[in-house]
């Protein structure tokens, strides 16, 4: 079936592919070596428009990243604007948020991290891409009705982001797209308190508070869109979180029950999602197949735009 007339298709993408090293300097140092190319290949089979990557490590000058987007460039996807910036994962607070005694360790950053900036979030795009929203300093206190708990350390520092919450504004040629872009932390990896568990579901649930208007006007027509480390139905953590996300008639889900992970613990999980505006027509939606090296899978839904 051919497009409507006057539209035109956009397809977008995320991805948890695992551009992630040890330290400050071996991403760059990888891709320049030519050890990425599988998932270079991926994303240029995937043929998006835009994609957010939701585990590559972040350097001040954006040489990693600049590093990739050339290399997809000589493998056919051009992605001439591309955004970036210093995640709260391997931030430093300068407080034993883990209690262990010692100050400086990666529990004790922002987000989980042994440097700053691993880990982090960058979006590649064929369009114009800017900024309009950074929610990555809110404190988790400040959220309403937050799930933190009273004896929780450091209210008056540790932030609600792990990673980040972005709300990005795409120039696509036919009208701005608005991308309300995060990536949570695993519900896992605590103890009885629950504390990522609490954490990760709040990370989710400020987009409701954002559509709902409690940070200001809220965007027309978004698309959420990243990782969420938490499934519906499946594994650790607060699943009501992710049901309650999934059934607001205000988004549409164009891939239900699509597993986007296996682990040998839980089986396949769904964590990356794209969540468009209710009022969004969507063209096409699919998880790819998985590759080798990657846990994850790359997930893309088109959109047919007036």
């Amino acid at each position: 079936m051919g497009l409507p007339a006057g539209a035109e298709p956009l397809r977008l993408a995320t991805w948890h592919a695992d551009l992630s090293r040890k330290g400050p300097g071996l991403l760059l140092r990888d891709l320049l070596r030519g050890e990425a190319d599988a998932v270079v290949a991926e994303i240029a089979a995937a043929d998006a428009d835009i994609l957010l990557l939701t585990d590559i490590d972040y350097d001040h000058g954006g040489a990693a990243l600049s590093a990739l987007a050339e290399r997809l460039a000589q493998a056919g996807a051009d992605y001439p604007h591309r955004f970036q910036q210093r995640p709260n994962t391997g931030m430093g607070t300068g407080l034993d948020l883990d209690g262990d005694g010692r100050l400086g360790g990666p529990r004790d950053a922002q987000g989980y991290g042994l440097f700053s900036g691993q880990g982090g979030m960058a979006l590649l795009s064929r369009h114009p891409v800017r900024l309009r929203r950074d929610f990555s300093a809110l404190l988790w206190r400040d959220l309403p009705g937050n799930l933190r708990a009273p004896e929780d350390p450091a209210p008056e520092i540790q932030r609600l982001s792990s990673s980040g919450h972005w709300v990005l504004e795409i120039d696509t040629g036919s009208g701005r797209l608005t991308l309300l872009a995060w990536h949570a932390t695993p519900p896992v990896f605590d103890g009885p308190e629950d504390r990522n568990g609490r954490r990760n579901a709040d990370e989710l649930t400020f987009w409701r508070h954002y559509l709902d208007g409690g940070f200001g006007a809220p965007p027309v027509q978004p698309v959420l869109i990243g990782n969420a480390n938490l499934d519906p139905e499946r594994g650790d953590g607060r699943h009501e979180a992710m049901r309650a996300m999934l059934g607001d008639a205000r988004l549409q889900d164009p891939l239900p029950g699509e597993a986007t992970v296996v682990w040998e613990q839980t089986g396949p999980m769904r964590v990356s999602y794209i969540l468009p505006a209710a009022e969004l027509r969507v063209a096409g939606a699919k998880v790819r197949p998985p590759i080798a090296g990657q846990r994850h899978r790359l997930v893309h839904v088109t959109l047919d735009l007036p």
